[in-house]
């Protein structure tokens, strides 16, 4: 069984277009995490009928990737063999890549199946970006730089095999670079299983405070994975500053009371 899990918040315009393109995939559900949306992402969805898929509704913001925990539990429910995880603003095509990260894990046997989102070397402009330099921290801590380079289950589509969800507690999934360091502790197999440019995403474009907010979270995410790889206490400090970003958004409550709740009947 194969499932995907699109978290989705104020997607508008962009979700049909995500939702369709998927379901001409041969996946059996669909798992939308529709949390915290004011505009008419909602009214699009029902609009769609779409057989395969099952929504997940939060009235409140769930916060950054914390969807994608609440979907893998959903998945796992259900059987899932593989859980995808795509954006709900990317509207690029890339459905040949999705299967291909399925073929990872079912004929490769990953239990993480990464995109490599940067064939070519970052431009020189984003090389300035500090989540590049700590992407790459992370990963040559893992000793996985060789394989993966700057690859990150924080960035493009990925897959996980049902072996790492019931391997790494599903609360870990609210910060993609853990579920890395713990399924590499635990010496589960992760490599790149599919390349997309990012320009080929479609992401939607965001402005310079959202782009800040983002690259504190993903450092401050890197550095709580080696930390937790290196089993010490989570840390987010690096030099004398503390990176949250949209961490401080993680609505790790509500992510922990519906973890709590009995499972979903299959």
């Amino acid at each position: 069984m194969i499932c995907v899990v699109v978290p989705a918040k104020n997607e508008g315009g962009r979700i049909s277009t995500v939702l369709q393109n998927l379901g001409t995939l041969p996946i059996d559900h669909i798992i939308l995490v529709a949390n915290g949306s004011k505009d008419s992402t909602m009214r699009e969805v029902l609009q769609m009928r779409l057989p395969k898929l099952q929504i997940i509704y939060f009235h409140e913001c769930l916060g950054i990737d914390t969807p994608r925990a609440i979907g893998a539990k959903v998945a796992l429910s259900l059987g899932s063999d593989v859980v995808i995880f795509v954006d709900g603003d990317m509207v690029g095509t890339f459905n040949e890549n999705l299967m291909e990260l399925v073929d990872g894990v079912l004929l490769k046997h990953l239990d993480m199946a990464l995109t490599n989102c940067y064939p070519s070397p970052p431009r020189h402009i984003e090389r300035y970006n500090p989540t590049f330099q700590w992407r790459l921290n992370l990963n040559k801590e893992l000793g996985l730089d060789k394989k993966i380079n700057l690859a990150s289950p924080a960035h493009g589509p990925h897959a996980v095999s049902r072996r790492l969800l019931e391997t790494v507690p599903l609360r870990e999934l609210a910060i993609p670079p853990v579920t890395m360091a713990l399924a590499r502790m635990h010496k589960l197999k992760i490599d790149v299983a599919t390349i997309i440019p990012h320009y080929r995403l479609g992401s939607s474009v965001k402005n310079q405070i959202h782009t800040n907010k983002i690259i504190d979270t993903i450092v401050g995410d890197c550095l709580e994975a080696i930390a937790a790889f290196h089993d010490q206490s989570r840390n987010r400090q690096w030099q004398n500053k503390t990176y949250l970003g949209y961490h401080i958004d993680r609505r790790l409550d509500l992510l922990d009371t519906f973890l709590n709740e009995k499972p979903c009947s299959k």
